[in-house]
């Protein structure tokens, strides 16, 4: 992980400003100017972190899609499709994947546009502009 990570900041160049917000990122986001575009990647990792916290989930969505509403620049949020494989055959990881297709499902809703990337090929699933 330490070198996905390293990789990561040296694509992105020195004009980013990297905020690491494994848990709140309403935090981050507020401390974030408004007119700033944002990149939130992942937010797979942040459920995660969050349901393994034992963090309430439906209120912690709630509040990260009040901070989403509050933003005037774009903002860009990576996540995993985690639906497409066989349903596992543990409770944890059951629980984490019907998690995540909701909390994609609700930002989904929200946002503009939905690129799916397949083999690092875009398919867009929703292009409400």
């Amino acid at each position: 992980m330490a070198e996905r990570i390293a990789a990561h900041r040296r694509r992105r160049g020195q004009d980013w400003r990297t905020i690491e917000a494994p848990h709140d990122l309403t935090a981050a986001f507020a401390a974030i100017p408004g007119e700033a575009p944002i990149l939130v990647d992942c937010l797979t990792l942040w459920l995660a972190n969050r349901m393994l916290a034992g963090a309430d989930l439906e209120v912690e969505v709630a509040l990260f899609e009040v901070a989403l509403e509050s933003r005037q620049a774009p903002v860009v949020l990576v996540s995993n499709e985690v639906g497409f494989g066989i349903v596992p055959d543990n409770e944890l990881a059951r629980r984490f994947r019907d998690l995540q297709g909701r909390l994609n499902q609700r930002i989904a809703a929200r946002a503009d546009r939905v690129v799916l990337m397949v083999a690092g090929l875009p398919i867009m699933v929703k292009d409400a502009k």
